[in-house]
């Protein structure tokens, strides 16, 4: 998994519940990198299970909304940092139904072994998409909360339902109805 991801968690977690809370997760943790991470680097996924695992005992929030509330401050990073790409859109529909083929394009034009999930579009239409998301990590919590900060920012509404396929979360089918 790409440092970036592992940076700007830990900053959420030092902007939302304080440096002391960074510290207790990390020595809470048997990490590899014992906790210094560069954006450009990659680390293992194992070690951001233990620090949401841990931000999530010590918080009592379970590990779905601690990744909800993480992907919100990752949006703004790449609204931050690409926000060009994100113009090219002219609605959230059709920016979600371009993840495979053109976002995770782009992003492993700049980390050429990040290891993203897929996003299969079943279905698609000006109100409608239907897509299948596949990750060994699970995180389509993540996803989701990326994905309703996508019609934040263009300023629309949306109802988006999860079907687990997997139990695990291993594969998900988002349902997302524009309103």
């Amino acid at each position: 998994m790409k440092g970036i991801v592992f940076s700007e968690f830990l900053e959420l977690v030092e902007d939302k519940f304080g440096l002391e809370m960074v510290d207790q997760i990390i020595n809470q943790s048997k990490l590899e990198s014992g906790g210094v991470y560069t954006s450009v680097g990659t680390y293992e996924f194992s070690e951001m299970l233990q620090l949401l695992t841990n931000l999530s005992k010590n918080t009592g929030i379970s590990t779905d909304d601690l990744l909800q509330v993480y992907a919100e401050h990752f949006f703004k990073v790449i609204e931050n940092s690409y926000g060009d790409l994100l113009n090219n859109y002219k609605n959230p529909m059709e920016m979600l139904a371009s993840i495979e083929n053109h976002i995770h394009v782009e992003v492993r034009k700049i980390y050429p072994d990040a290891e993203l999930p897929t996003f299969e579009v079943l279905e698609k239409s000006n109100k409608k998409l239907v897509m299948i998301y596949k990750s060994s990590r699970a995180m389509y919590s993540f996803g989701l909360g990326l994905m309703r900060k996508t019609f934040e920012f263009f300023d629309t509404t949306a109802s988006i339902e999860v079907e687990k396929i997997k139990e695990d979360g291993t594969e998900v089918k988002f349902l997302i109805n524009k309103n």
